[in-house]
């Protein structure tokens, strides 16, 4: 934890993301780099990219270019944690964190620091069906999650603490970023306890670190959108004013359907999709056509033209409003 006497050269009142007004659409892009993260910067898309994308399982080891077409764009990372699930079900337990990823929580800051990313997502265990098959498996990784918060602040405290040595805070806080945290679950109850224990976690390394701007909702990509219990909307609900002061939600994965709704939560900043990819895959198939890079990126344009007409105000809109003392 931070003490008093490395409070004069360690950056202190760090924020995890820079948030703006609005809601931000992210497209998912499934390389480290290349034509989809070009064509990306040309149409001015901002992104979401999978730590996996860098993974090299024959070396062990991230790549991390030193520039490429996704440098110049804003792009934030995901730690890729579904993928990870999925193959420790697949695979059985594997040498990284938790044992269920396959990097450990050190190179995982290596990547997040040196990867050109806006913000970066903490490594967390997903709640999904086909993944937690009963409460008790929800539990244990809502549980994890925050232990998993706690371990990369201590990484991330580490390394900044030796760069303080022989440079300044304000690079030290820009060569080693703080996480965003993510809340995990399936129910609402799931959620704020998820939201309980990480602000547990987090506020035991203030004042190195400021309130969550940014706070990411995971297992959302696969959930029904209106179901009263288990459904996105109910989650969202649930969770207002159960967030801490000022803090926003991303949320990971989700459908274009629900843009038009979510446009009305003020406390939502930002969402991400890959559906135009998978979309770009079926339509090839469908059609028996080659999936090319020209037919994907023509499948983002349209996809992203659709998400960006649904969150346009449109007459009926009723914003919901955070009403402040």
């Amino acid at each position: 934890m931070p003490t008093e006497t490395k409070r004069n050269r360690m950056p202190m009142w760090q924020l995890n993301a820079h948030v703006d007004d609005g809601l931000l659409i992210r497209g998912g892009i499934p390389h480290s780099g290349g034509k989809l993260a070009f064509h990306a910067f040309e149409r001015g898309f901002a992104g979401m990219v999978s730590a996996s994308a860098f993974w090299n399982p024959k070396t062990g080891c991230f790549r991390i270019p030193q520039a490429t077409d996704l440098t110049e764009i804003d792009f934030a990372l995901d730690s890729a944690g579904f993928t990870a699930m999925k193959l420790f079900q697949s695979k059985g337990r594997q040498p990284g964190i938790a044992g269920v990823y396959p990097w450990t929580m050190e190179q995982f800051v290596e990547l997040a620091s040196f990867s050109g990313a806006a913000w970066v997502s903490q490594p967390d265990l997903c709640c999904e069906p086909e993944l937690a098959v009963d409460q008790q498996a929800i539990d244990y990784r809502v549980n994890a999650t925050a232990t998993l918060l706690e371990g990369m602040l201590r990484v991330v405290y580490a390394w900044q603490d030796e760069l303080a040595r022989t440079s300044s805070a304000n690079a030290v806080q820009n060569m080693v970023r703080i996480p965003v945290p993510v809340a995990q679950g399936w129910a609402v109850d799931d959620y704020r306890r998820s939201i309980d224990l990480m602000m547990q976690v987090w506020e035991r390394w203030m004042p190195w670190i400021a309130p969550p701007a940014l706070i990411g909702l995971g297992s959302v990509c696969r959930r029904h959108l209106t179901d009263q219990r288990h459904g996105l909307f109910a989650i969202l609900e649930g969770l207002e004013g159960h967030l801490p002061p000022g803090a926003k939600i991303h949320c990971f994965g989700v459908k274009g359907q629900a843009l038009k709704r979510l446009k009305m939560y003020e406390w939502v900043a930002s969402v991400d999709s890959m559906a135009a990819d998978f979309a770009a895959r079926v339509k090839a198939r469908q059609a028996g056509v080659s999936n090319t890079v020209a037919h994907r990126a023509a499948e983002v344009d349209r996809w992203m033209a659709a998400a960006s007409s649904r969150v346009q105000p449109a007459r009926g809109d009723q914003f919901r409003l955070t009403f402040k003392p």
